[in-house]
């Protein structure tokens, strides 16, 4: 088994070297002129952007469901209000924090 292992590692380090995988993903060769498949490459991107979302709503929603018939979150109201007021604060305070990764970067100009 391990010897299949390392074979397909050592498979794939020559593919690297070789850069047989460097062209891999949804973009075309440097060196290939682009006609028909910028179309196709922008299509299939789209489409994989659109099932990550939604994607990742259904996960959400599925999870939140979840919660809500489960009542986890009147015995810890119940119990620790301050805890859980707490730590919704830190949350809210995270996903802010995380939604300025968004954010482009500011332009600076270049000193040469």
């Amino acid at each position: 088994m391990f010897d299949a292992l390392h074979d397909a590692q050592d498979r794939i380090h020559d593919g690297l070297e070789d850069g047989a995988l460097k062209g891999a993903g949804f973009a075309a060769p440097a060196e290939h002129a682009l006609g028909q498949e910028r179309r196709t490459v922008a299509l299939a991107a789209l489409i994989a952007t659109g099932a990550l979302a939604v994607s990742t709503i259904v996960a959400a929603t599925v999870v939140s469901v979840g919660i809500a018939r489960a009542g986890v979150a009147d015995g810890v109201v119940g119990n620790e209000g301050s805890v859980f007021a707490i730590s919704l604060v830190l949350g809210l305070l995270f996903i802010g924090i995380g939604g300025f990764s968004l954010l482009p970067p500011g332009r600076r100009p270049h000193r040469h």
